[in-house]
């Protein structure tokens, strides 16, 4: 497009900012700030069975830039999200925390919601991720959709921590076995009980997966 097309594409749907709505830009320099904070471990009654890591609180810019890139298709949060990872991820290597070669496994989302998404956002956010790290020296990225959901699962939003915990009870499936051999780092949008976590972790652990870790965008 345009340096024409933009500005009047802006001046019938203005850009606003994903975490704040200040006009002017997709994510302010503000909410940038905000969303780029060392990686915090995560704890949940629910025994997890490796350890997490959150990008940060569920509130704020996180909670507005997460809801942005799924609810709205906001393919900008979603980009800026994947190099927000990507430090993340660096950061976790350099404290010995992840290994340099990992792959990321997006936990699953109905099928029906990524459709009306336009695409799985995890997904897209672990993507950017990897090609963020591709460009650092001695990591290695990957991502693999391994994980899908069963036909009955139900909307977690509505959900108390017992009934999110059973939804999930047998709804994660195996899509494709998990690489052998390979760290493997489950990554979700936001964690709550960490039922959706746990029930992912423990598929690809069947599936004879190694699964190091897990990272959340947002801790709720």
């Amino acid at each position: 497009m345009s340096l024409r097309g933009l500005a009047l594409g802006e001046l019938v749907l203005p850009r606003a900012c994903a975490g704040c709505g200040r006009a002017g830009s997709d994510l302010c320099g503000a909410c940038r700030l905000a969303l780029r904070r060392p990686p915090h471990p995560v704890r949940r009654r629910l025994l997890l069975p490796a350890p997490v890591w959150a990008l940060g609180p569920y509130g704020g810019a996180h909670k507005s830039v997460i809801v942005a890139m799924k609810e709205r298709g906001h393919h900008a949060a979603r980009e800026y999200v994947g190099a927000v990872l990507a430090a993340a991820l660096a950061h976790l290597q350099a404290r010995g925390e992840l290994p340099s070669s990992v792959i990321l496994v997006p936990a699953p989302t109905r099928t029906r919601s990524a459709r009306l998404r336009g695409g799985d956002p995890v997904e897209a956010v672990c993507r950017h991720a990897a090609s963020m790290s591709a460009q650092v020296p001695g990591s290695a990225i990957e991502v693999a959709r391994c994980l899908v959901t069963a036909a009955h699962v139900a909307d977690q939003s509505e959900l108390d921590a017992a009934e999110r915990v059973e939804n999930m009870r047998g709804a994660v499936q195996l899509r494709r076995r998990p690489p052998a051999g390979v760290p493997l780092v489950v990554v979700d949008d936001v964690i709550t009980t960490g039922a959706t976590l746990c029930a992912s972790m423990d598929t690809l652990t069947a599936a004879g997966g190694s699964v190091v870790a897990g990272v959340t965008l947002a801790d709720a």
